[in-house]
Parts: C-alpha cells; structure tokens; sequence
C-alpha cells in the first residue's frame, strides 16, 4: 500500500474515489486522470474492507483492462490485484456463458468464432440462400446482423428478404455448430441474466462492487448487462446499487457502431439519485489547446457542461494552415517535422498526424518515405491473422471438439491428404441435411458408401487420427500441451509449410510463430493450473481475447511519426500533433449532415485537438484529390467556432517564403557542428 496515497489526488479525483456507496457517475474529461481514479477507487475499496473477489472493474480493449491491472499491481499487495476482475465486455460474457450457457440450449464447450470465421460462414449461407439474380455481399450482411444483435433483436422468422433469410440461417447453423460470434457473446450473456433469476442473483452476490470505464460507448445491451449485475432480482426496494461509470460525454465518437451518447446523458433515468463528480482539470495539454477545445464542444446543445483547465498557463497558439493541395499539406507537414527534429532536439515519436479518412494518409506517406522520416500507420495486420496461427488454432480446436466444422473444414485437407473439395463440399452439404457435424458426417456408413476406396480411405485415416489424439486429450491428467505437440508433427503440417514457403528465412519465420503458439499454451497451463480458465478451451478463449491486445501491442513497438484516423486516436496523446483536412464534406462529413450527426462530427474534432500535450497544427487545403481528380475545398465550418484569442491562422506560401529565424538558424548550424566533431578521424 505504501504507493497508494490519496493526498497524490487532486480534491475531485479524491472525491470520485471515496464515494464507493450507491451509484456514480464521474465526467472525466480528456486528460484528466480517469485511469488513476479506476484503479484508486479499488485500491481504497481494499483498503476499507472489500473483498477483491467482490470487485469488478469493466472497459473496453484488454490494452486499458491491462494498463488497470498493472497500475493496481503497483499500488497493492499483488496477490489482492489479482483477484480483482478486470476485463473486457466480452471476456466478462464469456466468463459468465462458460458456466450457464446450457441454459440455452448450447453446450458448454461451445465454439467462439472471429471475424474470419464469420465472413466464411456468410459466404456459404449467401451462396445457398441467394437466387440467380440476387447478390449480398457478406460484409454487409455482417454489419447488418452485428447491428442488429447489438439492438438486442433475434433473427427473424419467416423473412422475405434476403439480408434476413441469411440472418435467420446464419443463427441457425451458429447455433447447430454449437458457436456463437462475437456478438452473441453479448446478447446471450443478457439474455441468460434475464431468463434465469438464479444465475444472476449468483453474479451479482459475486460482484457487489461494479466500475465501468468508457461509459459513453456503451451500447444498449451493454447498458442491460451493467444494470442486471448491478442489482439483485430479489432486492428490496429503494436498495441503491453500487455502481460506478466514468466517462464523457463529449467524446462520444462511435454512434455509427451502435454506442449510445444517451447512455451517459441519461444516466440518472438508469441509475436515480447517483452522485455526480466532474474531473476537470486536465494534466496533458497548454491552456491554448485547452481554451480552444472547450470553444468548439460548447457548441454541441446536448452535453453535461464541463470546462477543462490546466495549471500551466499559456502554450503556442493553434495554428491553422492554409493550404493550396493536399499534396503540398502532407509535403510541408514532413518538411517541418523534419526540421523540427534537426532544430527542436525532439524526436519523430513525438509527432502524430491525425485524419479523418485512411486514404489521406498516402500522400502523407509518400513525403515522409521521400524524406526518409520513419513512420507508423496505426491498424496493421495481427499476428494473429498470419495463415500458420490460424491453421493451429483450428487443429488445436479440433482436438477440443471435431464437431467445430469451421475448423476442421480450414485443416481437412491442410496439408494435402486426399481429402478434396469436391469430397468436402459433399459432406458439408450432407451434415447440413442430417443436422449433424462434418465430423459426425465422415463416419457415417450411407456416406462413406458413397466414395470409391481412395477417397474413403483417406477419410477414415483422418478421423482416426483425430479421434486417437482427441481421445488422449480428453483423458484425467492429460499432458494436454504434450498431446497437441505430437498431433501437429504427425500430420506433417511443419514440414508441409516448410515446402510452400519461397525462402528458408520465410520458413523459419512461419514455423517460428506456430512455436510461439505452442509456447504460449504451455504458459498458459503452468499458470492457471486447471480450474475455470484452466486447459485447452481456456487458452482458445484467451487466444480469441487476446488479438486486440496484440494488434495493438505491435503498433506501440513500431517507431517513428504516428500516421492514424480521429476514432483511433482516441484515448492516446503526442507531443505535438498535425490535424489535417479540416474541410466542409471531410469534417464534418458530408453524410453526417444527411443523418443528423454534425454533433459526433464536432466531438471528434474535440477529442483530435485534446490529443496534443504542446503544439497543435490544424490544416485545411484549398483543393483536394478525389476520385482520381482535383476538387475545391471550403475550410470546415468547425474552425469559425474556435476561439480566436488561441490560434492564429496562416497562410503556408507566406511560411514558405519567411527567412529563417536567427535562432534557427543558429541551433541548425551548432546541431552541424556538434555532428562533424563526433566523426572518428
């Protein structure tokens, strides 16, 4: 405890972090110290006799759970952190399935399927479903069913169109499969809290303690979960559930993915009588990016008031930037960050370049390579989308349960084993008609009578090697890591994948990640040890978890100028910081003025201007490639609601054709000098 101190708080952060009875709404805004509440409030929790098994802290990514975790870590004996449950909205379902999904009509060692999954899945319900003239493209029909499960609706039944025949399929045979998708893991988690009384008055005896960590991106059924754990079925009238949210309104910025601002707006409608506690004085930026976000997000009409501050006074003006293209924008932005490290001291780390849209980040990109500038572009491909990681996830799967066909379709036949398409299309297609497995379908007599001897007898050698090595998996005290290994050298995938590789380099580089992956399960059972997480199954479910995390472990590893979009951008901050095309059509978008949405508009903006800690440039061009040719642009009408005592507006020819101040002047010749003295004679 001898780290955790509330005297370190400021009085409102001390505040949110002794109010722990009845429900609390705390307006955190950006910068302000909203991780360091969470995870004070638990420790004092602790500290004032709460068990740590009774609390229960909720966000988003497993990177903000982490970060929670490890700060908690620090301020507490590191036994109790552990105990206290930190996770994901979907980790908390898949805890809570794991234990009562049979309620439902799903086994318990049910499959959880990813996004790849779940596009294949569509692609062959669209192809069976679809009439000659029709056309759906699964992405699509992906959208629309995770909508429409995130506004808690079923499949319909009985549906003429297509999108909705493909929706009721596509449920069915999740469900036949025994898997659910992402989404499920929400909606039945509700859905098993509401219909069974008994199963959610034992989570919330378990969870007296409840804190939810960007509360205004909550969906509706994530606003349900938290008010069915928040309260017990049976509780006496007038009992106030302790529950605690924090969030901000104004950085709402995800409405086109289902999160509902009203959430937070409303919250005493869900939660009456909560007490209310704003953190308002922000510890990462100028009061200049200060005073001129504030100016802007005053002119959304439906917010919770709230003013940030610092007590550091001044900083550098706002700079916005005329600008005649977007070519010369992205040319001059990489010009100057590439004087500003020669000049400043400061290094590329500290320099991120914000947009609205992914494609405005070529030609940004394209000056910084000419330049020879490193850089990082938020959002690139996962380990786990590698084909070898894949491929030994499905194996791993299949030895849990052959009956996952999506995975034992991705390795039938992986590496070549006589095993066609045509042959698994048949079985595919029969399993569907006898509502059964793939697996099942591979012994069935009438089946296989069908095949000639070849094809029969490759089958049958690999559902026996299936079946033998799954055998040995489901035995008491299983050496279950032992058992995996030797399934995947017996069926030769290494070597296999070694073959189909152009290079040894790359061969070395793809087995090496199948290692790692057997590496992993090996941590994974010395640490849990069985119990609920514990085996196969629960290193499957982390692995699923777990993709985000490494997504977004890999691009904080990357070095060099951050190149990412406004929504992504959220919840991190730079030194200094590029905001480009702050155009009428580009932001606010176009479509949000057709939809209603200037206000989400406004509040990306906001939360792009508080992501600077020192200087802050925004940009604008007076012609834009669209479509493959130039198009006049118009500043965005956002700039006329800034506070013009911040900023100061400019003209980038009149930069351009400036002399070189003295002082720079001076700091590039001493950088030259200081250069040339370090060269070994």
């Amino acid at each position: 405890m001898a780290s955790f101190r509330l005297f370190d708080l400021n009085p409102e952060q001390e505040q949110a972090v002794r109010t722990t009875e009845g429900p609390l709404l705390i307006l955190a805004g950006a910068g302000t110290g909203k991780t360091r509440v969470i995870t004070a409030r638990v420790a004092y929790l602790i500290a004032q006799g709460v068990g740590p098994d009774e609390i229960l802290a909720v966000t988003f990514t497993n990177k903000a759970a982490n970060e929670m975790r490890e700060r908690l870590a620090s301020m507490i004996d590191p036994d109790q952190a552990r105990r206290v449950t930190m996770s994901t909205f979907h980790a908390l379902c898949m805890r809570i399935l794991r234990q009562d999904i049979e309620r439902l009509g799903y086994k318990k060692n049910f499959a959880i399927y990813d996004e790849g999954d779940t596009t294949g899945l569509l692609k062959k319900i669209i192809t069976r479903t679809a009439a000659k003239d029709e056309k759906l493209d699964p992405g699509v029909a992906k959208a629309f069913i995770s909508k429409a499960k995130n506004n808690g609706w079923s499949a319909p039944e009985g549906e003429e169109s297509l999108v909705g025949a493909v929706f009721a399929r596509y449920q069915a045979e999740l469900k036949t499969l025994n898997a659910v998708d992402f989404d499920d893991l929400l909606l039945l988690a509700v859905k098993l809290l509401n219909e069974h009384p008994d199963v959610r008055t034992r989570w919330t005896r378990r969870y007296r303690y409840l804190m939810v960590d960007e509360f205004q991106d909550t969906n509706r059924l994530q606003l349900e979960l938290v008010s069915l754990l928040a309260r017990e079925p049976d509780a006496p009238a007038g009992t106030k559930p302790n529950v605690a949210v924090v969030g901000d309104d104004d950085q709402s910025i995800y409405g086109w993915r289902g999160a509902e601002v009203s959430n937070i707006l409303e919250f005493e409608a869900h939660f009456p009588d909560p007490a209310v506690i704003k953190l308002e004085q922000n510890y990462r930026s100028t009061t200049a990016i200060l005073s001129t976000a504030n100016s802007l997000i005053r002119n959304n009409p439906r917010r919770r008031p709230k003013k940030l501050w610092s007590a550091t006074e001044g900083g550098n003006k706002v700079r916005i930037l005329q600008m005649p293209d977007d070519r010369q924008e992205a040319e001059f932005i990489a010009q100057e960050i590439d004087q500003r490290v020669a000049n400043e001291g400061a290094k590329h780390e500290d320099f991120a370049i914000l947009y609205r849209m992914n494609a405005q980040s070529r030609s940004i990109e394209q000056q910084l390579r000419e330049l020879r500038i490193p850089y990082r572009v938020v959002g690139g491909k996962s380990f786990f989308d590698a084909r070898e990681v894949k491929d030994f996830l499905a194996y791993a799967s299949c030895l849990l349960d052959p009956g996952d066909d999506v995975s034992l379709l991705r390795i039938i036949n992986t590496p070549a084993r006589g095993i066609g398409a045509t042959l698994v299309e048949r079985a595919t297609e029969a399993s569907i008609r006898k509502g059964c497995s793939v697996h099942a379908m591979l012994q069935d007599p009438e089946f296989l009578e069908e095949l000639g001897p070849r094809a029969r007898q490759s089958v049958d050698a690999f559902v026996g090697l299936l079946d033998r090595h799954e055998t040995r998996m489901c035995e008491p005290l299983a050496d279950q890591a032992a058992v995996l290994r030797e399934f995947i050298e017996e069926t030769g995938y290494l070597a296999d994948l070694a073959r189909t590789c152009k290079t040894p380099e790359e061969a070395v580089k793809r087995e090496g990640k199948v290692r790692e992956m057997m590496r992993w399960f090996e941590e994974n059972l010395a640490r849990e040890k069985g119990g609920e997480k514990g085996g196969l199954r629960g290193f499957l479910d982390d692995m699923l978890l777990r993709q985000e995390k490494e997504a977004e472990e890999g691009e904080e590893q990357q070095r060099g100028v951050t190149l990412i979009t406004l929504h992504a951008a959220k919840g991190l901050e730079y030194p200094h910081v590029y905001l480009v095309g702050l155009e009428e059509g580009l932001l606010p978008h176009d479509r949000s003025k057709l939809e209603g949405t200037v206000d989400e508009e406004r509040r990306l903006l906001y939360v792009g201007i508080t992501r600077a800690r020192k200087t802050l440039c925004l940009s604008w061009c007076r012609n834009r490639v669209k479509y493959g040719g130039a198009s006049p642009s118009m500043m965005s009408s956002f700039v006329k609601e800034l506070d013009p005592a911040w900023i100061e507006h400019r003209n980038v020819d009149e930069i351009l054709n400036a002399p070189v101040a003295q002082e720079a002047a001076k700091a590039r010749f001493d950088r030259l000098l200081a250069f040339l003295d370090n060269i070994p004679e």
